[in-house]
């Protein structure tokens, strides 16, 4: 079944390269929920690399683990060549599908497009990624010709919506000087 043109989606793993020679790929993790594969009859692969963008459905056939990793096995796509075709795409759910978070959490598509300001209403940029390292995760803001990184915490993040797509933060003296 096709989901609508304005339906939101959620991207749970990206397609790292094939797997094996029976038209398997791995896929990295970008959920804290990975046993959601095992319910998934369908997925949506998505592309965009701002020259060319893609959104197809897809049927799973099968999903394994593999080194922290999801195999994930396509139906129709049984060679390695029609395989290497979907390596970059992002594996899309409907965004009605994804886990309800505990209140003060955001997934980190939410982030990505949110206006950074510091509390005196000075805009600093917008946030274009979220790196998670080590548990750390880093909001990577880019404006005035700059680029931030900026720790993704309550105390310095104070006040983040969503819905108006805006993180107010108190950044420490000298973070914003050190990027």
């Amino acid at each position: 079944m096709d989901k609508p043109a304005d339906t939101s989606f959620i991207a749970i793993a990206r397609i790292a390269r094939t797997r094996g020679n029976r038209g398997e790929v791995l896929a990295d993790l970008y959920t804290d929920n990975p046993e959601r594969f095992n319910d998934l009859d369908e997925v949506w692969l998505e592309f965009n690399d701002g020259r060319r963008q893609a959104r197809i459905q897809k049927k799973l056939e099968d999903v394994w683990d593999h080194k922290g990793r999801k195999v994930l096995k396509f139906e129709g796509v049984d060679t390695i060549s029609d395989a290497e075709a979907w390596a970059g795409y992002w594996v899309m759910i409907p965004a009605d599908q994804a886990v309800k978070l505990p209140e003060g959490t955001y997934f980190n598509h939410d982030l990505v497009g949110c206006a950074v300001s510091g509390l005196d209403g000075t805009l600093i940029g917008t946030v274009s990624e979220v790196l998670d390292i080590a548990d750390n995760s880093q909001l990577v803001v880019r404006g005035g010709g700059r680029e931030y990184l900026i720790p993704a915490v309550k105390s310095i993040c104070v006040k983040v919506s969503i819905p108006d797509k805006r993180i107010i933060i108190d950044p420490p003296e000298g973070l914003l000087g050190l990027n």
